[in-house]
């Protein structure tokens, strides 16, 4: 028998309690509320047996008038180190069934130590949010729930008072933005610094019916008696992911873990390294002459982009993000020959695939992920512009457009656009870093210019309409005439556009293209840091 037997037998005494989390009854209700208790999710996350838990002995201990422990309930924030397809990540995450999941029941140094070894070791982080994260009820500030020993001594090391508003580790939060890449998963209701935490992320899921996201819950907008609100229809995923606060919903937790693991897939484990190539089947030299007839040539009607992708990336390999929101533009991952990459693209489906506000917005963030992580980005143009009209004005879509265009001036990590169709004014300028090298391509359908000749015959021949006897038939000949040197071919003879291709080759010029750029992906920080 060892010598340290009894204290041996007391940790195993303090580890069995933790495991209880808030107790049969509560863990019983949170699986009747058809959620997952936060151990059940991180093994489900996880490569099996891979986690390797911290501080599991954190929390509130009660002992009996000899000092003798008598019970624990573990801190509700739990963390360790773990492996998603045999790659060493940090996973954190609230455990509801303790106070729903309220930092006044949790131990805030363990929240700001998961940020820190995330940041320090270079790890990617995943965050399992269900509950506030902040400072909980105003209980905190009642004296008999003190006295009681009901509430814990929390982030602030604080009685029954008040505390000017700060979130500890915050640094960590910021800085891991652009050190290693950051998912959030939203499990169930998350308001408060839950949410903070949840969009400063480079990646966000929330669970259809399951989750919900606000600044603040329903009692408290309720109580103002300007609204009557519940949860789902203040903050459900209907809502977050169509304002960009959250970038994907899916219908389960299984599902969102699956998300999790694929978006990590695409990336390397910090801003240091660099992404890893995977095995794939399908040959670089494949081409596809479906692609040759995929536009119409009548440009009025419409087609679908994610044909294009699905046809030119490696087979099954593309990733999207936030497709709810900024819709005329598609962001993602995908794979070419192996190497992972960026994708944006225009969809013609919303708004032509003009950029609004939101599409701006969407374009700047996933931009400034590409650039943090060193992915190579491909652009498969098809942009008429900035979306016009009142509603754009009110929503600052210029202010926004410029946000845009700066953030891909900004990038420096290896660029190549293919002008599939249009690209017109300001918005079309942004289909690559215009001082750059143009690692271009251009298809016949290619179509380009200040305005499109359609909106801006009537603009710059004004006068001449207006004393024509005939301004219909004189509209025609004026655009017929025009329409003649609006050939792609007419600007490659000036060196304007480098090549012109035939679309079924899209794919083998593009897998040139990523082997190229795979050496001259950056090993080091980018020179600025990504914003949630």
């Amino acid at each position: 028998m060892s010598e340290w037997e009894p204290e041996l037998e007391e940790l195993n005494l303090r580890e069995s309690l933790a495991e209880k989390m808030g107790g049969s009854e509560k863990v019983e209700r949170q699986n009747q509320r058809g959620k997952f208790n936060i151990r059940e999710r991180i093994e489900l996350l996880l490569d099996e047996g891979s986690f390797h838990e911290i501080g599991k002995i954190a929390g509130k201990a009660t002992y009996d008038e000899n000092g003798e422990l008598l019970d624990l309930q573990a801190s509700n924030f739990i963390f360790g180190r773990g492996r998603i397809n045999n790659r060493t990540v940090v996973i954190a995450g609230d455990d509801f069934t303790v106070r729903g999941g309220a930092a006044d029941a949790s131990i805030i140094t363990k929240q700001v130590a998961a940020e820190q070894m995330a940041n320090e070791l270079h790890l990617p982080l995943i965050r399992l949010i269900d509950g506030t994260g902040g400072g909980g009820s105003v209980k905190t500030l009642d004296p008999t729930e003190h006295s009681k020993g009901s509430i814990s001594a929390n982030t602030y090391g604080r009685g029954a008072r008040t505390y000017v508003p700060l979130n500890p580790g915050w640094e960590y939060v910021v800085s891991n933005l652009a050190t290693v890449p950051t998912v959030s998963l939203c499990l169930g209701p998350v308001a408060g610094l839950g949410a903070a935490r949840a969009v400063s992320s480079h990646y966000s899921v929330m669970v259809k019916d399951l989750s919900q996201l606000f600044v603040a819950g329903p009692p408290v907008v309720n109580a103002l008696g300007i609204e009557e609100v519940d949860k789902e229809s203040l903050g459900g995923s209907q809502i977050q992911t169509r304002n960009g606060s959250i970038d994907d919903e899916v219908d389960s937790e299984e599902e969102a873990f699956e998300s999790a693991r694929k978006f990590l897939s695409y990336l390397p484990s910090s801003a240091f390294e660099k992404a890893e190539r995977s095995a794939t089947e399908d040959r670089s030299s494949r081409t596809d002459t479906n692609l040759n007839d995929i536009i119409p040539r009548d440009r009025r009607k419409v087609y679908k982009m994610r044909n294009i992708i699905e046809s030119v990336f490696d087979e099954n390999s593309f990733f999207e993000m936030s497709s709810s929101f900024g819709r005329s533009a598609i962001t993602g991952f995908a794979r070419l020959d192996g190497w992972p990459v960026a994708l944006l693209a225009g969809d013609p489906y919303h708004y032509g695939g003009g950029w609004t506000a939101d599409a701006a917005q969407k374009v700047v963030r996933f931009v400034d992920l590409a650039e943090t992580f060193h992915l190579p980005v491909v652009h498969l143009v098809d942009n008429p512009g900035f979306v016009i009209g009142t509603e754009s004005e009110k929503q600052a879509t210029i202010r926004h457009g410029a946000r845009a265009l700066a953030a891909i001036y900004q990038a420096s990590v290896p660029w190549c656009s293919i002008l599939i169709r249009k690209a017109f004014g300001v918005a079309g300028a942004a289909h690559s870093p215009g001082h750059r090298f143009q690692y271009r391509y251009a298809w016949p359908s290619g179509d380009w210019g200040s305005l499109p000749v359609e909106g801006g015959v009537a603009a710059a021949y004004s006068a001449e309409l207006e004393n024509s006897k005939n301004p219909e038939q004189l509209l025609e000949e004026i655009t017929e005439r025009l329409n003649k040197v609006r050939s792609p071919f007419r600007t490659a003879e000036a060196f304007l556009v480098e090549e012109i291709i035939e679309p079924a080759k899209t794919r083998p010029l593009l897998c040139e293209f990523a082997n190229l750029a795979a050496p001259l992906r950056g090993g080091s920080s980018s020179g600025f840091g990504y914003r949630p």
